[in-house]
């Protein structure tokens, strides 16, 4: 639907007469000719008809009269013709100059309010889908709808055009799917305050070719100004009409004061005499070559070549076209380029990695340093390597060769092959083999990474990985005796009551004790071994560890070795932990046992001595401080170590022994041991002779604190017997049935009411029943099924704060740590009856 345009009503409705054709009221000489013409004609009829008919002189006047009316009705009637007239036309005018021009157009007041535009305005309008006619400025917001920014940027325009402003911008929107770009302009009328001629331009063509022109000129620009040559060209008199950035950059000036002041000669060093401005050689001419030496920056010089055309015109005037190409940076390039041969070479010979250049057929073409060297080929000894089936074995070679073959449809390999290295007088070398194919050679190119030490790490943590899980194993085993040992003492300490010395049962009961015993101490070591058992030091003489441990010595290195213990005078005591330090003897015991095997026996000899050095002495592997000392000696007369495996006996894992006779973890434990301990270890070896390893312990004065006096002293001091009974009430929480059996009536027996539950459930539910008595001390085990020992004793405490617990378990004091606190003991399984008595009297007395 096309509205119709009323060109007619802005000059109407807004008085447009008085101002647009003010000029009518202005003289008028042709108009005032007519008139006073048709005055004249008028006065001379008049007269002419008074002297015909010789009329009264009244009657004269009388029709003088109406000549005059009819004179000024004439006129009246002329200037409401010619006003109309006039005004079609300026109507007319004002409808072509809006209908012909290619933009819409509109006038409004400064509300905005819409009083003229033309039908290229209407279309624009309806494009937006829009049929209503526009009656504000306001319509034209449509065309922007899609762009939040040109809808703000088109209202501040109408708030400026409210303000009497003038101006224009550029808008972009998209208008049935298709991208445009309006030019808006707005001016203030002149001599017509409050109106305002709008101009809408579709420049989205115009738009597109500006910017495309742009970005071709761009494009040339920035080809020119980065070519890699330089271009220039000069008029008749040399000077630069054009150069490009290439060109300023080598000599040294800006393109506006080589434009400016620039002459092509005073940038060339050495030109021939009596050259043309723009000529670069002798004799000139049209097409011009040569090579010469360029002025730079800082007075530096380069060598370039000139490709130069000379173009002259009718007139006489020259343009020259020049291309200059920079002989320093080729030169620079070619010794950049052997710069960098050079610098592959290096890192192809101080790779730390084996590299081979390897033939189609297998055949060694070259190969850098690293790999000789795992071959044990010296530098410079490159030849004899032959081919790869030289140094494989055929079993790699049936891995290597296929994965070989494939590289001519591929470029790499797509994982490496580990291979040993077959090496004259030594161990293979394990390698990890990674190809590759060079791109325009059929020769490839192999990687050779030493791993060996890799694998010998590998199998040290499989070791270390087996030893952990018999660590565990060990463990969980020995948490299973120690209720086993807990009952079969228990009951043995119950029977004992029984069966008093004299009676014919209290030997047989006492073997059984006695044995069991030693299976506790089996358990123990077995917890040391597997790092779970909590290790004190205490203050002992190390001749009665000795004394003790010498028989189980004597069992361990067998019939064939004698074994001498020499012990010392004037010993100092030592603070060590027992176990631990029979540990170590153990150890050295068993590397020397095993190092005199292969000769079918020997001696081993151990000895105790004191020593004191007043100043640092240096041993085997490090300096030991001035002070006393208790040394032990080891010494056997095996094999001996050789010197280059001295250095590495207390490296972890590492062992000369057999797979599978060793773990190589003996000796750094020996040595972690006595660190700990604050003592150090010195070795001496020599093959065919023996090995000695000399133990330095710190003396100790005497006992620091109570807990830290020998045990056998504590045994000494308790003379006194101890009264164990009591009469508290007790909640026993064990799901072992013969320990809880066991420690029910132990405790019974003393006096205590015993409450017994299988388990924290049962527990809770025996404290929350209906005939449940206030109780005075919890005994729990740690590790039940379901609610362990720590979670029952917090729910206890919720009702009773105070409440004073005994942890019990086969497990050690150290996995308890985090539950310990006040009023919570530790009783350690196995233990006898007599040692829950003297507990439970201990924390119910503390």
């Amino acid at each position: 639907m096309t509205h119709p345009v009323d060109h007619t009503k802005f000059i109407e409705k807004h008085d447009v007469k008085a101002r647009l054709f003010k000029d009518l009221n202005k003289p008028n000489p042709y108009e005032s000719f007519f008139l006073v013409g048709l005055f004249a004609l008028y006065v001379g009829i008049f007269l002419f008809t008074l002297l015909s008919l010789n009329v009264d002189a009244n009657l004269i006047f009388l029709a003088g009269g109406m000549v005059s009316g009819f004179f000024v009705l004439t006129y009246v009637l002329y200037r409401a013709f010619y006003w109309r007239k006039r005004e079609q036309k300026l109507a007319l005018l004002l409808q072509r100059m809006f209908e012909g021009s290619h933009s819409a157009r509109l006038i409004t007041d400064i509300q905005g309010n819409t009083f003229f535009y033309n039908n290229n305005f209407s279309d624009l309008i309806r494009s937006s889908g829009s049929e209503e006619a526009c009656e504000s400025i306001r319509c034209v917001s449509r065309l922007f709808e899609e762009n939040t920014e040109a809808m703000e940027n088109f209202g501040l325009l109408m708030d400026q055009a409210a303000r009497g402003m003038s101006n224009n911008v550029e808008l972009f929107t998209i208008l049935n799917g298709e991208e445009k770009t309006f030019e808006i302009a707005m001016q203030m009328i002149p001599d017509f305050p409050g109106y305002i001629h709008w101009r809408i331009d579709d420049v989205s063509q115009r738009r597109e070719i500006d910017l495309s022109i742009r970005e071709e000129r761009e494009k040339l620009i920035d080809f020119t100004d980065n070519a890699p040559v330089g271009f220039f060209s000069v008029n008749e008199v040399g000077r630069f009409v054009f150069v490009n950035a290439t060109f300023a950059r080598w000599v040294g000036e800006d393109i506006s004061t080589l434009l400016e002041t620039g002459r092509l000669h005073t940038y060339i060093s050495n030109l021939p005499p009596h050259l043309a401005p723009y000529d670069i050689k002798k004799d000139g001419g049209m097409r011009q070559i040569a090579e010469v030496t360029m002025k730079g920056p800082g007075g530096k010089t380069f060598f370039a070549g000139i490709n130069q055309t000379v173009v002259r015109d009718e007139d006489g005037r020259v343009r020259t076209r020049a291309v200059v190409n920079d002989l320093t940076t080729e030169r620079s390039m070619r010794l950049a380029l052997k710069a960098s041969e050079d610098k592959f070479q290096r890192f192809f010979n101080e790779a730390p990695l084996g590299i081979a250049i390897v033939s189609p057929e297998g055949r060694i073409e070259n190969y850098n340093t690293a790999f000789g060297q795992m071959l044990g080929i010296s530098d410079g000894a490159k030849d004899g390597l032959g081919s790869l089936k030289d140094l494989l074995s055929a079993d790699d070679l049936a891995v290597v060769l296929p994965q070989l073959k494939k590289l001519h449809q591929e470029e790499r390999m797509s994982v490496p092959i580990d291979v040993s290295l077959s090496v004259k007088n030594q161990e293979p070398v394990v390698v990890q083999l990674y190809g590759r194919k060079f791109r325009d050679s059929e020769n490839i190119v192999l990687h050779f990474l030493d791993v060996t030490q890799q694998k010998v790490l590998e199998e040290q943590f499989a070791q270390s990985q087996k030893m952990q899980a018999i660590g565990q194993l060990a463990g969980g085993i020995a948490h299973d005796f120690n209720n086993l040992l807990t009952a079969m003492t228990g009951f043995c300490d119950l029977l004992l009551l029984r069966h008093k010395p004299g009676d014919p049962s209290f030997s047989d009961i006492m073997q059984i004790k006695q044995n069991s015993n030693r299976a506790a101490n089996l358990v123990r070591q077995l917890l040391a071994f597997s790092r779970q058992q909590t290790l004190q030091p205490k203050v002992h003489d190390i001749t009665d560890i000795l004394t003790e441990l010498s028989h189980l010595l004597r069992r361990l290195i067998g019939a064939n070795i004698d074994l001498d213990v020499s012990h010392g005078q004037n010993l100092g005591l030592v603070k060590v932990d027992e176990g631990q330090m029979e540990q170590v003897l153990i150890n050295l015991a068993v590397n020397a046992r095993d190092a005199m095997q292969a000769s079918g026996g020997g001696h081993l000899t151990i000895r105790t001595f004191a020593y004191e050095n007043k100043k640092s002495r240096d041993l085997w592997e490090e300096e030991m401080p001035p002070g006393k000392w208790t040394a032990i000696e080891v010494r056997d007369t095996g094999c001996g170590i050789p010197e280059e495996n001295l250095s590495r006996v207390l490296e972890p894992f590492f062992t000369t022994k057999d797979v599978g006779q060793g773990t190589g973890l003996g000796l750094a434990t020996v040595y972690g041991i006595i660190r700990q301990t604050g003592g150090y270890l010195d070795v001496e070896s020599q093959v065919g002779v023996g090995t000695a390893f000399t133990i330095y312990l710190p003396c100790v004065a005497a006992p620091e604190r109570e807990e830290d006096i020998f045990e056998d002293d504590v045994a000494l001091q308790s003379t006194q017997p101890k009264d164990l009974t009591g009469t508290a009430c007790i909640l026993l929480v064990e799901d072992e049935d013969a320990v809880r059996t066991f420690s029910t009536r132990a405790l019974s027996n003393k006096g205590y009411e015993v409450l017994a539950a299988e388990s924290g459930e049962h527990a809770l539910k025996i404290m929350t029943g209906k005939d449940a008595k206030p109780i005075d001390l919890l005994i729990s085990d740690v590790v039940m099924p379901n609610m362990d020992g720590p979670t029952l004793a917090q729910r206890l405490r919720q009702d009773n704060p105070k409440l004073k617990i005994i942890f019990i378990s086969g497990y050690t004091e150290d996995r308890l740590k985090d539950h310990l606190g006040d009023n919570i003991s530790f009783l350690p399984k196995p233990f006898t009856l007599k040692q829950l008595a003297e507990k439970v009297k201990d924390v119910l007395d503390g």
